[in-house]
């Protein structure tokens, strides 16, 4: 009979732990994506936009900008000399 109460006492201890770990999991989910900015780079004649997510305005703009790049660059030395370049237009997009 000692065993039982443990047991059951145990059981809350996971499931507590678990409720705190998805609210944990939602939380930081929510959290990433705070700033949103729509970033266009103009490389070789050629433009690309896209939209990025960040926890701050330079995260997002930069990852952005590592996606235009991504696109209009041939090549790891291209890529490199892309994202050196200033973007030629960065602005907030509203969340929805």
């Amino acid at each position: 009979m000692s065993l039982q109460p443990k047991r059951i006492n145990m059981k809350w201890y996971i499931i507590v732990a678990g409720v705190i770990f998805v609210a944990a999991l939602i939380y930081a989910s929510f959290r990433q994506s705070v700033y949103h900015y729509e970033v266009c780079v103009d490389f070789h004649g050629r433009s690309h936009c896209a939209e990025a997510s960040g926890t701050n305005r330079n995260d997002a703009v930069r990852t952005a900008q590592e996606i235009d790049c991504e696109m209009l660059a041939n090549g790891r030395d291209e890529n490199i000399a892309c994202l050196d370049q200033q973007p030629s237009s960065v602005r907030a997009v509203p969340q929805k």
